[in-house]
C-alpha cells in the first residue's frame, strides 16, 4: 500500500503521548486506529490461530492469573508432554477449521535441552500441513532459541504480561528482565515474536500505558501482539478481581494498533466473555487475529460455529492458509 511508506514507524513513544491516546474521545480514537489499520492491512481479513496445551500443569512459576501453577489449587491436572502423533492430529484439525497458525504451549519455567529437541521434532510435519508454527515454552537460552529456529519455528510467544511497575504484584518467580532477555534471544535467532499482555489484573490505566510503551519500544515491533482479558479461575489469587469494562478493552486494542501499525493484533484470552458488539468494535479498532477452538490451554474460548457466524455477519474472511509443504521458515 503506497500510503504505508509515508507512515512513520516509531519506537520512542512517550508515556504522555500514549496516555493522550487513551484519553481521546472514543469515536476519534477508533477513527484514528481504523485509519492506521487500513494503511497496513485489509480491514476485512482476520488471521485465525489455534492453541494447544502440549504439556499441562505443574508449572513452578507463581503467576497470579495462571491455573497451571503448582502454587494454586485450581483442579488442573498435571500431565506430561504429548507425543508427536497427538500433536499432529490436533494440527490437522486446526488446519481443517481454517487456522493459519498452530500455537503450542507448555507449562514450563524453562525447558531442558531434551525438551527442546522433543518439541523441535513436532515442527516439520506441522509446517508440512501449510500451518505457521508458534511455541510458548517459558524462558529460553540463546542456544535453545537457535535450535528452534533451525527446526523451522515461525513464532515464539513470550508475553510481558503487564507494566514493569505493576509486574511484582503478579509474579515473583521471574523478573521483567528475564522476559526481555528471552525476547532478545528469540529475535537474535531470527524467529518472529508474539508478545503482548493481560488487562483486568487490578492494574491502572497508567500500567496499560506503560505496557504498551514497553511493547512499542521493541525494535522491530512484535509481529504479533496478543491482548488478553483476564479469565478468572477459582483458586488463583486474581479470582474475584474487578472485570474489565468492555470499552476499556476496545481502547487497549485501538492504542496498540496506533503504536504498532505493522503488527497483527490479536484478541486472545477472554473473548468468550465478550459480546459480539465488543468484538466487532475491536475488529474496527484494528484487531485482526483471533484464536479458533473451544479451549485456550485450560480456559474457554468461543465455539467455532459461533465464530464463523459472527465473521460472516461482519463480512470478515479468514487469511488464506499456506499451501501444504510450503510452511514458512523462521525468518520474516
Amino acid at each position: 500500500m503506497a500510503s504505508e511508506h509515508r507512515h512513520v514507524i516509531r519506537h520512542d513513544w512517550t508515556m504522555q503521548e500514549i496516555a493522550a491516546l487513551f484519553e481521546m474521545p472514543f469515536n476519534d480514537l477508533l477513527a484514528k486506529a481504523h485509519g492506521v489499520h487500513r494503511l497496513f492491512f485489509d480491514p476485512n481479513t482476520i488471521e485465525a490461530a489455534s492453541l494447544l496445551s502440549i504439556k499441562t500443569g505443574g508449572c513452578p512459576e507463581d503467576c497470579a492469573y495462571c491455573p497451571q501453577s503448582v502454587h494454586y489449587d485450581t483442579g488442573v491436572e498435571r500431565g506430561g508432554l504429548l507425543d508427536g502423533e497427538q500433536v499432529l492430529d490436533q494440527a490437522r484439525r486446526a488446519a481443517e477449521a481454517g487456522a493459519q497458525r498452530f500455537c503450542m504451549g507448555a507449562a514450563w519455567r524453562r525447558p531442558r535441552d531434551r525438551d527442546i529437541e522433543a518439541v523441535a521434532a513436532f515442527l516439520p510435519p506441522i509446517k508440512a500441513l501449510g500451518l505457521e508454527t508458534c511455541l510458548t515454552l517459558g524462558m529460553l537460552t540463546p542456544g535453545q532459541a537457535q535450535r528452534l529456529a533451525e527446526a523451522g519455528l515461525d513464532f515464539y510467544n513470550h508475553n510481558l504480561d503487564t507494566s514493569p511497575e505493576f509486574y511484582q504484584e503478579i509474579i515473583s518467580t521471574r523478573t521483567y528482565e528475564d522476559r526481555l532477555q528471552t525476547l532478545a534471544a528469540v529475535r537474535e535467532a531470527g524467529i518472529r515474536i508474539c508478545c503482548g499482555g493481560i488487562i483486568g489484573m487490578g492494574e491502572g490505566v497508567t500500567d496499560r500505558v506503560s505496557l504498551l510503551q514497553q511493547l512499542a519500544a521493541l525494535d522491530p515491533h512484535p509481529e504479533s501482539v496478543p491482548i488478553n482479558q483476564l479469565v478468572q479461575v477459582p483458586g488463583t489469587p486474581l479470582f474475584g478481581a474487578d472485570k474489565v469494562e468492555p470499552l476499556s478493552f476496545v481502547r487497549m486494542i485501538a492504542v496498540a494498533r496506533i503504536l504498532m501499525p505493522r503488527s497483527v493484533v490479536r484478541i486472545a484470552a477472554g473473548r468468550a466473555q465478550m459480546d459480539e458488539s465488543t468484538q466487532a468494535l475491536c475488529f474496527f479498532a484494528g484487531a485482526n487475529s483471533v484464536f479458533l477452538g473451544e479451549c485456550l490451554l485450560t480456559t474457554p474460548n468461543p465455539e467455532q460455529d459461533a465464530d464463523q457466524q459472527l465473521l460472516a455477519r461482519l463480512g470478515l474472511r479468514l487469511t488464506p492458509q499456506l499451501a501444504p509443504e510450503q510452511g514458512r521458515g523462521a525468518a520474516a
